[in-house]
């Protein structure tokens, strides 16, 4: 477990017209990693960006590019998003029709796998395949739209994971997304990265990245 929160913007709540400039401020005061959400208005009701933005933003920055599919049939989307720069790449368990080969195949293609799950999935759908990751995504709010409020009740799944993946050494870091500000921070001690699009981009950047950072206790 990391000493102190990884900060990922999500650029969904950036402004858009803007967004190399967006993404470069980030960075300079202090991302660690930059979210990308992917929508397809159908696994989630809103529609967001695809492959060739991701490609277009891979030369803007250094930072990870961490992507997020909310889509149906990931699979056959996988080699695009590798080629258009994502370093990682997290795929919904309730999407995924073959989950170990998705995984895989993530990793063949050069990227790290992660593994996500509605907050109304059970937390033992996406178990049997922690060794497989090298990240796991707890939604704190329900998929498909920023601004949302902390869903509470899901802390208790990252205090799970934390478990698991100490108890079997496993390498993945665990992600939290979803209402994410100073106060709901403080209450995942237990997880690594913390996605924030509202609370970073309606807020001086750096005081929201280092505010996030801070609020992990040591």
């Amino acid at each position: 477990m990391l000493n102190k929160f990884m900060i990922a913007p999500s650029i969904l709540s950036a402004d858009f017209a803007r967004l190399e400039n967006e993404i470069k401020k980030v960075e300079s005061a202090g991302a660690d990693w930059i979210h990308v959400d992917v929508m397809d208005g159908h696994f989630v009701p809103n529609l967001t960006i695809g492959a060739p933005v991701v490609k277009c933003i891979r030369p803007v920055t250094k930072l990870p590019l961490d992507v997020h599919l909310m889509i149906e049939n990931p699979e056959k989307y996988l080699n695009d998003f590798a080629q258009a720069g994502a370093d990682y790449i997290t795929v919904h368990i309730e999407a995924v029709k073959e989950t170990e080969n998705c995984l895989k195949q993530i990793q063949s293609l050069g990227c790290k796998a992660g593994i996500t799950l509605r907050p109304g999935t059970r937390l033992d759908r996406i178990l049997p395949y922690l060794h497989l990751v090298e990240l796991v995504l707890v939604m704190t709010v329900e998929p498909g739209f920023g601004g949302q409020s902390f869903m509470k009740q899901q802390i208790e799944k990252i205090n799970i994971l934390r478990k698991e993946i100490d108890k079997n050494k496993y390498k993945a870091l665990i992600e939290v997304d979803g209402g994410i500000n100073i106060e709901t921070a403080r209450q995942c001690q237990n997880a690594d990265v913390l996605v924030a699009g509202s609370f970073v981009f309606k807020n001086d950047y750096k005081y929201a990245i280092e505010g996030l950072k801070a609020a992990k206790c040591n």
